[in-house]
């Protein structure tokens, strides 16, 4: 993967969010250069101490179109939290966390029943008029954690994220699935957040979360395809298709594998 734009294997875990302001961020310190910069192509870096002591690389972007004043209005704050890459061989688990503005993105869903087209269409629309934060924890955490802690953390990351950029606690907090890391999470900190399976199909805030957890999540897969280009993984996004698994016995795992996940662990033992 990049690591200018998405850290390194060093770096177990990653944050990115948009914000109305560059008001300090609780936790983070600044960097050399002064605070965090108003160019969404000069990302600053940044240290933080979040949940699992991981250092965290922060990417902070301005929220052009969606502060409180302008987009929110009076309604009640609801943030929808949807994750990817749960079930893949390699890559991170990325989640975004989303409070849709007016206007709303039209056409929104669970980003696995919409075309690629569509979602790539839709996902500068959410940026531009959502408030937003995404969540990445890269694979020596997942291994460290199991994919279940760090699906939880990368919740927690992304949440914590759009909750600073905004500078407001929500109302409500829905997650997409059956489970939220209250109580799972020790840096979670919203205990009346509620879990909603296919939530992703039923509330529109958790839909778009999906696809910029989603989106965010390919490209840093079509990124990594070209660093190790046997795999497939611009086309198979890490999952354990016949083309990966193929390569994996040819090949042996990388340093992009999760080595917690039986397929990889099996190829390293008759290596």
């Amino acid at each position: 993967m990049n690591a200018d734009a998405h850290g390194s294997s060093k770096v177990p875990c990653s944050v990115i969010a948009n914000s109305p302001s560059q008001a300090a961020v609780p936790g983070v310190v600044a960097t050399e250069a002064g605070w965090l910069s108003p160019d969404p192509v000069l990302p600053q870096l940044a240290a933080s101490r979040i949940g699992d002591r991981v250092t965290a690389r922060i990417d902070v972007f301005l929220m052009l179109f969606a502060t409180p004043e302008k987009g929110l209005g009076a309604a009640p704050l609801t943030i929808g939290v949807d994750e990817a890459g749960r079930g893949p061989l390699a890559g991170p688990v990325v989640a975004a966390a989303v409070v849709l503005c007016k206007p709303c993105p039209a056409g929104l869903d669970d980003s696995k029943k919409l075309s690629a087209a569509r979602r790539a269409a839709l996902e500068p629309r959410i940026r531009a008029r959502c408030a937003w934060g995404i969540g990445v924890v890269e694979v020596d955490a997942i291994d460290r954690l199991n994919i279940f802690g760090a699906t939880m953390l990368a919740m927690t990351l992304a949440v914590s994220r759009v909750v600073a950029a905004l500078g407001r606690e929500p109302e409500a907090v829905l997650v997409d699935g059956n489970l939220t890391p209250h109580g799972r999470q020790r840096d979670w900190r919203w205990p009346n957040a509620r879990p909603i399976v296919g939530g992703d199909a039923k509330e529109k805030c958790i839909g778009a979360a999906s696809i910029l957890a989603k989106e965010y999540r390919d490209r840093m897969m079509r990124d990594a395809a070209a660093a190790h280009p046997h795999y497939g993984w611009d086309r198979n996004m890490g999952y354990g298709t016949t083309e990966h698994l193929e390569a994996l016995r040819t090949y042996g795992p990388t340093p992009l594998h999760r080595r917690s996940f039986a397929p990889v662990a099996q190829m390293e033992m008759f290596a």
